[in-house]
């Protein structure tokens, strides 16, 4: 499972360290790929697996069903981490998720996020902001 806030510098050449509490549960090869509300959605191979098996499960003849499965594939990458800890990010993952130099990776459970540090601070101010009323709502999910 993962979960914190981590702040890098993403460099020149697209390569960011992955926090160190992160690594052991993304193994040696992960995913990442185009997330939702403009941040990447990194994942461990095994969720990755599952997530494919689940895609594939889509209805191919949805107009909807085939635009995400394209948008979320066409850009993922396969990564592994060099010496230093870092994965070296796609030029289009990196325009998607405006990443520049300062990013937050996030753990979310069965994912990690990646976002640039601007837009993560607008999210999680609007987040805090509704947190009770998204709490209330769901209630309706077993929360």
């Amino acid at each position: 499972m993962f979960f914190g806030e981590y702040r890098h510098n993403l460099d020149a050449k697209g390569r960011i360290i992955v926090p160190a509490k992160f690594r052991e549960g993304l193994g040696e090869k992960f995913y990442v790929t185009r997330g939702m509300d403009g941040c990447l959605f990194v994942y461990a191979e095994n969720e990755w697996n599952l997530l494919q098996e689940k895609l594939q499960k889509l209805p191919l003849a949805r107009k909807e069903a085939r635009a995400f499965v394209r948008f979320f594939y066409s850009a993922a990458t396969e990564c592994v981490l060099d010496k230093q800890g870092r994965i070296n990010l796609p030029k289009t993952l990196c325009d998607y998720a405006e990443l520049v130099k300062p990013c937050v990776f996030i753990g979310v459970s069965n994912r990690i996020e990646i976002w640039s540090e601007q837009r993560w601070e607008k999210a999680s101010e609007q987040a805090a902001e509704n947190f009770d009323d998204m709490a209330e709502n769901l209630l309706d999910f077993g929360l």
